[in-house]
């Protein structure tokens, strides 16, 4: 069995391994709620392995790959209850013109054909200029406006895609007092927060209304962009690029939305365990899978550090201006 190692308590269980292999030795409708970001085919490397997804020699092998993953976390999830895919457009190339795969369009088909059903997706915004500096797409930069506007592109913005496992869920996710936290950069207006907690009819929750209102829209455009996990040092020499972790604000909608207080919470791609720090600290269980082993050892460290109750806000971000005001034009003058 590919596992190398493996840190396991009574809030979270952390696998460095092929998490296609960890999948097989989980029982099946076993888990209730799972969070993650495959690998974007064809656009990030993440390890020299020839088990990590990423590594396919093209897309379609990339896809042919992944269906065992989405295949598995059916049989793992218990019926009803939901997966939570975050996504984006893939750029076919960096030459300039605006030519993208449909990478969410084929997670969706994948899972309608594979015992889930499609419920919703969420468009989460990014800043043009910042996805410019870390994808360096050409049809992206200003350059090439003042060139020739019909190269010009968009700044794809993140999806985050929900499907629910066929069957009927044995147990409902309930809310007896609305939702009570809100995970984001807006803020509740002063007027609604005496309604925190409310005891009364909930139609009469003027709080918890105004939380659904922000989870329920098809624009998630308050998603704070550097509200991730410590991830730099899990940077090594075979990295290509800054590898930007899923921020806990999409994650915390997730578990809050989907899941109960001590159930299972997996992903298949922890990373530097985004997707097991978060509901650890919301009073879930976190359970997660990592092939490369300096993402592991970070996820160890930030996992660890949730359980003891410690609290990652906010990972020192990057700079879109130079010192002097100036946009930065080039990936260099940042990293």
């Amino acid at each position: 069995m590919a596992i190398y190692d493996q840190l396991i308590s009574d809030r979270f269980a952390l696998f460095h391994g092929d998490c296609i292999e960890v999948m097989k030795n989980l029982p099946d409708k076993s888990v209730h709620l799972s969070v993650y970001s495959p690998p974007f085919g064809g656009l990030y490397n993440y390890s020299s392995q020839d088990r990590d997804l990423s590594n396919s020699m093209d897309y379609s092998e990339f896809l042919e790959h992944y269906v065992f993953v989405v295949q598995e976390l059916a049989r793992i999830t218990v019926s009803g209850r939901m997966t939570c895919v975050h996504c984006m457009d893939i750029p076919r190339s960096n030459t300039g013109t605006d030519s993208y795969l449909d990478f969410p369009g084929d997670i969706i088909r994948m899972h309608k054909a594979n015992g889930w059903h499609f419920t919703g997706r969420r468009m989460i915004w990014k800043e043009p200029l910042a996805v410019r500096l870390r994808t360096m797409q050409k049809n992206l930069a200003h350059k090439t406006l003042v060139e020739d506007s019909l190269d010009c592109g968009v700044a794809a913005g993140d999806q985050l895609l929900t499907f629910r496992r066929a069957g009927q869920n044995p147990i409902p996710v309930p809310h007896p007092l609305g939702m009570m936290e809100y995970a984001g950069d807006s803020v509740p207006p002063a007027d609604i927060l005496s309604y925190r907690g409310w005891k009364g009819k909930q139609t009469e929750n003027r709080f918890s209304h105004w939380i659904w209102r922000q989870y329920a829209d098809c624009m998630w455009d308050d998603v704070r962009v550097n509200r991730v996990l410590p991830y730099r040092e899990a940077r090594d020499s075979e990295d290509e690029k800054h590898v930007h972790p899923l921020q806990l604000d999409v994650i915390d909608r997730c578990v809050q939305l989907y899941s109960n207080p001590d159930e299972t919470v997996f992903t298949p791609f922890m990373g530097v365990g985004s997707e097991v720090y978060s509901p650890v600290v919301l009073g879930r269980r976190g359970m997660g899978a990592e092939l490369k082993a300096s993402y592991y050892r970070q996820a160890v460290k930030n996992v660890q550090a949730a359980a003891a109750g410690s609290r990652f806000d906010v990972e020192e971000g990057v700079s879109l201006f130079d010192e002097d005001g100036e946009p930065v034009e080039n990936l260099e003058a940042i990293d």
